[in-house]
């Protein structure tokens, strides 16, 4: 089976005394079970890497999630030690990939910290502990060891009628898993609003426009991509798409030669 190469951010921490650049197997294998695709890492090395050179080599970009958050300060916020951790190394590298993959067509899934990168690098800020807005619902983990436990579907969110998500899950709601402190807080001016939890809260976008598939999910299908029908869809969308990228750009080569 033709598997596709689909970039895949990557966290920066330390550990055993080294240094590692890494990403949660579960969206690894997300990539591979539920989009079909080939995932490689991307280290995070922000400028000193050729983007385009890389967008050039992939047919996708998917953007993972973390327990740290954008830094602050390339939203116009306040950084504080509360609202850490960061990885400012990471936002290096994911924002600017962001723009780029945008910007020349490559298919583009972000996930919870992903969505909050993709609408930092348009233009977007971002709410910090939203869970004590006025109003708003508590979107963190439920506090368990147990990992199931805090990855359970248990949160209604409702698709947008005609938006690019209601052609995967189609209108109205459904339930996903929720396991944030941050959402959108300003909406970036490239970016339209694909589904909102009950208290308003943004779940999904997608760029307006946009040449190719390019869409963001606070939630974690990659968690319960095995067994769930919903979790899967996602990633079997973002799967054609980048299918479709490598077909057109195969065909143009094939055109110039």
């Amino acid at each position: 089976m033709h598997q596709p190469l689909v970039a895949i951010s990557t966290d920066v921490r330390q550990f055993d005394n080294y240094t590692w650049h890494a990403a949660p197997q579960q969206y690894l294998e997300a990539a591979i079970a539920g989009a079909g695709v080939f995932p490689v890492l991307v280290p995070s090395f922000g400028d000193r890497l050729d983007f385009d050179e890389l967008l050039s080599s992939v047919d996708g970009v998917m953007v993972t999630g973390s327990k740290s958050n954008v830094h602050p300060s390339l939203y116009g916020g306040d950084a504080s030690e509360a609202n850490g951790p960061y990885d400012p190394a990471r936002d290096a590298t994911t924002l600017p990939l962001i723009r780029r993959a945008i910007e020349r067509g490559v298919p583009l899934l972000a996930i919870c910290r992903g969505i909050q990168e993709m609408n930092v690098a348009l233009g977007g800020t971002l709410g910090t502990e939203i869970q004590e807005r006025e109003g708003s619902f508590d979107h963190r983990a439920p506090v368990s060891d147990n990992q199931d436990e805090r990855f359970a579907i248990h949160q209604t969110i409702s698709i947008k009628p005609g938006s690019c998500l209601a052609g995967v899950f189609g209108a109205g709601d459904i339930k996903v898993n929720s396991l944030h402190r941050q959402a959108i807080d300003r909406l970036g001016p490239k970016l339209q609003i694909e589904a909102v939890a009950g208290d308003g809260t943004v779940e999904a976008v997608s760029v307006r426009d946009s040449r190719a598939f390019a869409v963001g999910v606070q939630w974690h299908p990659e968690y319960w991509v095995n067994s769930d029908s919903n979790s899967v869809k996602i990633f079997r969308a973002f799967g054609d798409a980048v299918r479709l990228h490598a077909t057109a750009k195969a065909g143009a080569r094939a055109a110039a030669e």
